[in-house]
C-alpha cells in the first residue's frame, strides 16, 4: 500500500472513530428534572412591566430554573384579558394589567430560554378575602358555599364558591381551556384551591339534593368530618380532576395537567382533595405537594411518607415537592435549605419547585454555585 492511500485510509479512521464518539456524546442520556418556581402577584411586581418579566426571566436562567408556575387567577380576576371572566362577570382583567398580557409575555420571553409556563389557578375555588364572597357571589348568590349552619364557607379567612355545583365547575373548566386554547402554554396547574373544597362545605341544596338522591332520601350527616361524608365529597372532586384532565387533552394533549396540593391526609380531611388517587387514576402528570415546613425533621417525615406508598412507585417520577423559601419576611436559613435540598436529592429527586420566585434574590450566590451546578432538561417522562 502506497503512502498516500495508508494516509488516506488513517484519515477514514480518524473521521470514523471521531464520529462514533461524538454519536456516544450525543446519545448520552441527559439528567431530567423540574427545577421551578411560583411567580406571583403578591408581594411581587415582576408581572407589572414586560421589562420585569424579562429580568425575571433572566435570573430564572442564571439560576438553573427550567420551570415557571405563573399565577393566571388570583383575587377572583385574572391577570391576561379573559373572555369568560368578561361575559360572566363585567371584568376583563385585574385592573393592573389593562392593556397587557403579562401571560403572554411570560410565555414568550421564558420560551426563548428554553423555560417552560404553567398557568396556576391560584385561587381556585376561592370567591375572596374577607369580602362576604366579593363581586362573584354579589352576582352569583347562588354560587356560595354553604356550611351547617346555612352560611357562606369561610376557612382561613378564605370565603368559598360551591365547587360541587356543575355551574361552578364548568365555570373553572371554561377558565381553564380559554388559556389552554389561546396561548402556547406548557402546562396548567391547579393547587391546594383547586379541586378543593373546605371540609365544612357541602350544605347547599344542590349538593344536599344530589346526596339525598344516592342515600335513599337521607340528609347528609351535621358532622362535616364524618368520614363517609368526606369520602363522599371528595369523590366528586375527584371525578372533578378527571373532568380536567379530559378537557385540557382534547384540546392539547401534550399540555401538562399539575397539581399543588397541600399535604396528605390533611389536604383530604380539611379539603376534600384525594390527590393520592388523582394520581392513580391518571389525573395527574405532575404532582407538587406543598411539603411546607420549619425544619428538617419535619420536612423529611413528610418525604419519608410520600416514599412509604402515598404515591406509587411506578408514579413517583411525576412528584416534585413544593418547598417554602419566603413567606412575608420569613426565609429558611441557608443551612436548613440546603438540607431540604440534599434531602430530596438522597431519595433520588433531581429537583424541586420553589415557592416563590422573590426568593432568589434572597440567596444570590447559592442556587447556581451550590444548588444547581448541573445541567437539567424538563422531564418527556411527565407527557403521555
Amino acid at each position: 500500500m502506497n503512502s498516500r492511500m495508508i494516509a488516506y485510509t488513517f484519515v477514514l479512521m480518524f473521521f470514523a472513530v471521531g464520529y462514533r464518539a461524538g454519536d456516544d456524546t450525543q446519545s448520552e442520556e441527559k439528567v431530567e428534572a423540574v427545577r421551578g418556581v411560583w411567580l406571583t402577584n403578591v408581594d411581587s411586581d415582576v408581572l407589572t412591566s414586560r421589562e420585569k418579566i424579562r429580568e425575571a426571566v433572566a435570573l430564572c436562567k442564571e439560576n438553573g430554573i427550567n420551570t415557571i408556575f405563573m399565577v393566571t387567577w388570583n383575587k377572583a380576576v385574572t391577570m391576561h384579558p379573559s373572555q369568560v371572566m368578561l361575559r360572566t362577570f363585567g371584568v376583563e382583567q385585574d385592573s393592573l394589567y389593562r392593556g397587557r398580557d403579562p401571560l403572554a409575555e411570560l410565555i414568550e420571553e421564558a420560551h426563548k430560554e428554553n423555560i417552560k409556563v404553567f398557568a396556576w389557578f391560584e385561587f381556585g375555588f376561592s370567591t375572596s378575602y374577607n369580602l362576604g364572597g366579593g363581586h362573584i357571589i354579589a352576582k352569583k348568590p347562588e354560587w356560595a358555599a354553604i356550611d351547617s349552619e346555612g352560611k357562606l364557607v369561610k376557612k382561613n379567612n378564605f370565603e368559598w364558591m360551591n365547587g360541587f355545583s356543575p355551574e361552578v365547575q364548568q365555570f373553572a373548566i371554561d377558565l381553564i381551556t380559554e388559556v389552554v386554547r389561546n396561548y402556547n402554554i406548557d402546562g396548567i396547574q391547579g393547587d391546594d384551591r383547586l379541586p378543593a373544597m373546605p371540609s365544612e362545605s357541602g350544605y347547599d341544596p344542590y349538593t344536599v339534593d344530589l346526596y339525598k338522591k344516592q342515600h335513599n332520601g337521607a340528609e347528609p350527616p351535621e358532622n362535616h368530618k364524618d368520614s363517609a361524608w368526606v369520602e363522599w365529597r371528595s369523590n366528586l372532586l375527584t371525578d372533578f380532576m378527571g373532568k380536567i384532565y379530559s378537557e385540557v387533552k382534547a384540546i392539547k394533549k401534550d399540555v401538562i395537567v399539575s397539581v399543588s396540593p397541600s399535604i396528605h391526609p390533611f389536604a383530604k380531611e380539611e379539603y376534600l382533595q384525594d390527590w393520592t388517587t388523582w394520581v392513580r387514576k391518571g389525573y395527574v402528570e405532575l404532582v407538587c405537594p406543598q411539603l411546607y415546613r420549619y425544619n428538617i425533621e419535619a420536612y423529611k417525615k413528610l418525604l419519608d411518607d410520600i416514599y412509604g406508598g402515598q404515591i406509587d412507585k411506578k408514579d413517583l417520577h411525576r412528584f416534585y415537592p413544593g418547598i417554602l423559601v419566603k413567606l412575608g419576611k420569613y426565609y429558611p436559613s441557608q443551612e436548613f435549605l440546603l438540607q431540604m435540598i440534599e434531602a430530596n436529592r438522597k431519595v433520588g429527586l433531581k429537583g424541586e419547585v420553589l415557592f416563590f420566585y422573590e426568593a432568589l434574590k434572597h440567596y444570590p450566590e447559592l442556587f447556581k454555585k451550590r444548588i444547581y451546578t448541573d445541567d437539567v432538561v424538563f422531564p418527556e417522562l411527565l407527557h403521555r
